[in-house]
């Protein structure tokens, strides 16, 4: 049975996301765990109109408790979707940082290959960060990058 851990939030619901586990879930039994780490997101500050505030440009982080709550529930949703079309998948949020949170994940399992899910270059931290590349050093596991398109 095919063992994969796949790391992501902001892009755990998205579609070449799914293809990817629906590829592998079709090659061979197998089980997924997520990992969706608690990642702060950048969120438009919004004024009383509903627009952005100071002209649309403020941005700002969330709290890392508004952040935990949006990896529950983009969690949630995924793991709804993934049982609802017959994968086996369980999953967790873990911290904040994620190489921390998969190192947590990896300790004491056995996985066959990380799957790292991304936001598109121009707007991802974890491509920047050379996320799997540091995941592969640091695990030995292979790990197998996807970059969402939108």
């Amino acid at each position: 049975m095919g063992r994969y851990l796949i790391v992501a939030n902001q892009t755990l619901g998205g579609d070449e996301l799914l293809q990817l586990i629906s590829r592998r879930a079709k090659a061979e039994p197998s089980e997924f765990v997520l990992v969706v780490p608690a990642t702060p997101t950048l969120e438009q500050a919004q004024g009383a109109e509903g627009s952005a505030a100071l002209g649309g440009g403020t941005v700002l982080p969330s709290s890392p408790e508004h952040a935990r709550d949006l990896a529950e529930e983009r969690l949630k949703q995924a793991l709804a979707k993934l049982q609802a079309a017959g994968i086996k998948a369980e999953g967790r949020v873990g911290n904040h940082n994620p190489v921390h949170a998969v190192e947590a994940a990896v300790k004491g399992s056995n996985f066959d290959e990380i799957i790292v899910s991304t936001l598109p270059k121009h707007l991802s931290r974890w491509l920047r960060q050379d996320l799997a590349h540091r995941l592969q050093y640091r695990t030995r596991i292979p790990v197998t990058q996807v970059v969402a398109t939108s």
